[in-house]
């Protein structure tokens, strides 16, 4: 009789080794999926963030061009009308981690600037150089037509003149055919992706 209980005693104790097992199993699994979940999560929301900056940039060039923004410096046109817009290259010298603000000082409707801004706020056109971090990237720049087709390019050009609060939009690879809008599209290291709209008539969205 005795000896039975003992026995009995010892199957307790390792029923109970077993549930801690399954127990810190569980647990583990469970963990796991949470850090996953939260590390989505955060990708999600950094690259929301991420459109929110390019878009508020955007917004920034557009007032600051038809509120009549002089530069901060540097020598501008006779006639010179405020002028502010984005510039994006994917390509060397530029990246994909990367895109500038900048001033048309010269009226040409288009950043120019073969160097990619080395040194923003010198006098030249570059007001300011924008790191993206986190892993976050620009994947594709894509101008969409009035007939609903598209096309990619490796640099864009953004930029709003007073007093039309409209977008000039250029590309060095050209366009073939009246510009709609523009898709600058964004990814996180996690998947995630978000999409800048930027319209010929100035309006801005987010995707």
């Amino acid at each position: 009789m005795k000896l039975f209980f003992k026995n009995l005693k010892n199957f307790n104790a390792g029923m109970t080794y077993v549930e801690l097992i399954v127990v810190l199993s569980i647990f583990s699994v469970m963990s796991a999926i949470m850090l996953f979940d939260y590390n989505k999560f955060e990708g999600k929301v950094d690259i929301k963030n991420l459109a929110n900056d390019i878009a508020i940039k955007a917004i920034e060039a557009q007032k600051s061009a038809t509120a009549g923004r002089l530069p901060p410096s540097g020598s501008y046109a006779a006639g010179w009308k405020p002028s502010y817009g984005l510039y994006f290259k994917l390509g060397s010298p530029g990246d994909n981690k990367t895109f500038l603000y900048f001033t048309d000082l010269n009226q040409s409707g288009d950043f120019l600037d073969p160097l990619f801004c080395p040194t923003p706020g010198n006098g030249g056109e570059c007001l300011e150089k924008i790191n993206i971090t986190k892993g976050n990237t620009i994947t594709e720049l894509r101008a969409y037509y009035a007939d609903a087709s598209s096309s990619t390019g490796n640099d864009l050009s953004i930029n709003f003149t007073r007093p039309n609060a409209g977008a000039t939009i250029r590309s060095s690879t050209g366009f073939s055919g009246p510009v709609a809008y523009v898709q600058i599209t964004i990814a996180s290291p996690q998947g995630n992706t978000a999409k800048v709209k930027i319209y010929t008539s100035g309006r801005i969205q987010i995707d």
